[in-house]
């Protein structure tokens, strides 16, 4: 098998459609037999053969003492023939061929339908192989299960390793890799080329990559760069945009907008119902066109045959909806650009697309909530004061005190119980004050179980529970009260212990306080209790005595 050399992990652009599959082969390249086998699979041209040279690559670079054998399963089968001539009877031991192999890749496994000799042969080599710890890394153009006569037990070792397909990738993803690959090969293109050559229909990455081979070849012949509207020309009459895709070059930001285009449409910007229907929305569509957004509805609404009769009566009210969908999308640029929230080209490209209103609503409340503040520390004493230094034992002072200083190692979590109300919940504050006094940039939240619990309520009524916990797992210190309530929360108790082993993991830090120690809250799991207990415990005991006059 030929390992192209522009086969790499550094070549290959990760999307939504293939980022499990790049993570898991990083993974086989870096730390062997972690799942084994890994099976990639998906229909030709979407970056199996890639993934599996970018391993290869990987290996032979990172890792230079372990060996890479990659084949495909024609070459296997050849290399099963091959043995059993020799030695007719004793294809079993063809596994030892592989004794020196770290790192087996093999493709086009879908060929070995048919071949129960090839697969008995391949099952007793996978086994000679994962039982020595060697990796083995096999792509597909469909899941095991649906390779027809497969043996069951490779179906079983197929099964029982990691199984990840790859799709086709979406329209930011085709952008980039468009991008990427002009760049690899020194070719340029104009702005807007690459968004409107990402809205063509191609059924996989090398049809995208042999549009922009065309291009790239055009432009050379014709010695200048081709523009959007030459891609038609350029690519020839069997490419036809993708309509459904709604999105649109992307102008320049010196093109603004576009809101007198949008306050036309339905009304001034329309011809006048005396002119064909199909006029009105062509008109529209070239205006909308010109300012940068998506026409993929008007196409639509052209194309189909079936909707003739309805537009021929209904165009004004179609058109009218068209319009409050663009007034939407510029309402919310705006709330962007007012709330500081960059735009990037997949954002911007979505604000431009009628058909995507809601998705764009949803951003918008998404990144609201990963920039929502924490609720403020209320005023009060430091650990370092006077008034701290009375009101707290000096371990818990110390313990507090060092978990602001950056270096310090951190006992994970810290559990600090008392049985006076309200006394854990000031201790907490006073480490938060003096966490913020010695790193003034700090993020730091202050949460009692209850509002832990009813904020995350809140955040899955909003539809941001993700954003919601991930801007609690970017915190640095997290100081939550009211621990013996968490028994009480039914989903709030999974959501704090993911928020858990996410801090753990990251690095940030974890302070809690409860009226009764880890071994007390007999109601809570023991996946948590046992964690609470591995940490430091800290007994506040009671207030001291205000002083004597």
């Amino acid at each position: 098998m030929n390992l192209d050399a522009s086969f790499t992990f550094a070549n290959f652009v990760v999307g939504p459609s293939n980022r499990l599959a790049a993570a898991a082969a990083r993974r086989a390249a870096d730390v062997p037999s972690a799942y084994n086998p890994v099976f990639l699979y998906a229909a030709s041209g979407l970056g199996k053969s890639h993934l599996l040279g970018a391993i290869a690559h990987q290996v032979q670079a990172a890792h230079p003492p372990r060996t890479v054998q990659a084949e495909s399963i024609d070459q296997f089968l050849e290399g099963v023939a091959r043995r059993l001539e020799k030695a007719p009877g004793e294809g079993v031991s063809l596994g030892n061929a592989y004794a020196g192999v770290d790192v087996l890749l093999l493709d086009d496994v879908q060929f070995l339908a048919g071949q129960p000799q090839a697969q008995e042969m391949l099952l007793r080599m996978l086994d000679s192989l994962t039982a020595r710890g060697a990796q083995v890394v096999l792509a597909s153009d469909r899941p095991p299960a649906e390779i027809n006569d497969l043996d069951s037990r490779l179906l079983s070792r197929f099964s029982g390793g990691l199984l990840v397909d790859l799709g086709i990738p979406d329209f930011e993803t085709r952008v980039a890799i468009l991008r990427r690959r002009a760049e690899a090969t020194g070719g340029a293109l104009d702005s807007g080329v690459a968004e409107s050559l990402g809205r063509y229909p191609f059924r996989n990455v090398r049809e995208l990559q042999g549009a922009l081979n065309r291009l790239m070849a055009v432009q050379d012949l014709e010695g200048r760069i081709l523009r959007a509207e030459d891609l038609p020309t350029a690519l020839g009459p069997r490419f036809v945009p993708e309509i459904r895709t709604g999105v649109s070059p992307r102008l320049p930001a010196s093109s603004g907008v576009g809101v007198d285009v949008v306050s036309g449409l339905g009304r001034s910007a329309v011809p006048q119902p005396d002119l064909a229907w199909h006029r009105a929305l062509r008109y529209t569509a070239s205006a909308l066109g010109r300012a940068g957004y998506g026409v993929a509805r008007i196409h639509e609404a052209l194309a189909d045959p079936e909707r003739v009769a309805e537009m021929a009566d209904g165009w004004p009210s179609f058109l009218l909806r068209l319009r409050e969908d663009v007034e939407a999308l510029v309402d919310l640029r705006q709330a962007f650009r007012a709330a500081a929230i960059p735009l990037d080209d997949a954002l911007d490209a979505l604000l431009r697309d009628p058909d995507r209103v809601d998705e764009a609503r949803r951003r918008f409340e998404v990144a609201l909530e990963l920039r929502r503040p924490m609720p403020p520390l209320p005023p009060g004493p430091t650990l370092e004061s006077a008034e701290g230094q009375e009101a707290f034992p000096p371990l818990a002072r110390q313990v507090g005190i060092r978990a602001g200083m950056p270096d310090h190692r951190f006992d994970f979590p810290v559990f600090a119980w008392t049985t006076e109300p309200g006394r854990g919940r000031a201790f907490l504050e006073a480490v938060g004050r003096s966490f913020v006094a010695m790193n003034p940039e700090a993020r730091v939240g202050l949460l009692s179980v209850q509002a832990f619990g009813d904020d995350y309520i809140r955040a899955l009524t909003a539809g941001v529970a993700s954003a919601w916990r991930d801007r609690l797992a970017e915190l640095d210190l997290l100081l939550l009260s009211g621990v013996e309530g968490l028994p009480a929360l039914d989903r709030g108790r999974e959501e704090f212990f993911h928020l858990f082993e996410a801090l753990r993991h990251r690095g940030g830090r974890l302070i809690l306080a409860s009226t009764v120690p880890p071994a007390e809250l007999v109601t809570l799991e023991d996946r948590l209790r046992s964690r609470f207990e591995g940490g430091l415990v800290l007994d506040l005991g009671p207030a001291p005595p205000p002083p004597s006059r």
